[in-house]
């Protein structure tokens, strides 16, 4: 049997897992109207993207993409050279991603409805974004198939919520206000880019809106050769 899916504060106990079913209702019912929900945060999308630095022709990969809202800001860095790969497991989000693609007829943009950790990820990129996916920052298994997927020193960016300092209790309601609608757990949300750091190492964090969320950058490291026996 199946867990059942996400529906009460219960689901969000700070010791549970990202729940993959859950996420899945979630965003079937988000999908129409997440594009205006987000509005308001769309400055941490753009200060995530500067902050990969990309090059014109540079390959990205767009973490859990949803509707595609970063699309057009990454297209715009990497240029008609680029290529940008959007990887998102929802169908409901993923379908106005498509739309999006489509109504703007990026040629160079593709996209891949699939769980991160068994998405046959067909390019190795030059870098990455992880923006507003909690859920997946969690999940080890798909960040060591995205970074399995990069290039020694390719960038990566995170962003999303986090809780702020425990002394900022009016800043944390908000916080867990904004977590029911967007994430499956509340595990790890006091450092959510700990796992991205175990991988790649040079993690760089920096808290933003009254520490209410981040902006976590770094670049893989060379890959060891391996030993010989």
């Amino acid at each position: 049997m199946t867990e059942s899916p996400f529906n009460s504060l219960s689901s969000l106990a700070p010791w549970r897992r990202p729940n993959h079913y859950a996420a899945l209702e979630q965003y079937r019912r988000r999908a129409r109207f997440y594009d205006l929900e987000l509005a308001l945060l769309e400055p941490i999308r753009h200060w995530a993207i500067d902050r990969l630095a990309l090059e014109r022709g540079d390959v990205v990969l767009d973490v859990g993409c949803g509707t595609g809202l970063s699309l057009a800001p990454l297209l715009e860095a990497v240029g008609a050279e680029g290529k940008i790969l959007g990887i998102e497991q929802s169908p409901d989000m993923i379908e106005r991603a498509r739309r999006r693609v489509e109504r703007n007829k990026w040629a160079n943009v593709a996209l891949l409805r699939s769980p991160v950790e068994q998405a046959a990820i067909p390019v190795i990129a030059d870098a990455a974004l992880f923006h507003f996916t909690h859920d997946i920052l969690r999940a080890p298994a798909a960040l060591a198939n995205v970074i399995k997927h990069l290039k020694p020193g390719a960038r990566v960016a995170a962003s999303g919520l986090k809780w702020a300092g425990p002394w900022r209790l009016s800043t944390n309601l908000l916080v867990l206000q904004a977590a029911l609608q967007s994430v499956t757990s509340l595990e790890g949300l006091g450092e959510p880019w700990s796992n991205l750091a175990r991988l790649i190492g040079d993690l760089r964090v920096e808290p933003i809106l009254g520490g209410s969320a981040y902006v976590a950058t770094g670049t893989v490291a060379p890959r060891r050769p391996a030993r010989k026996r």
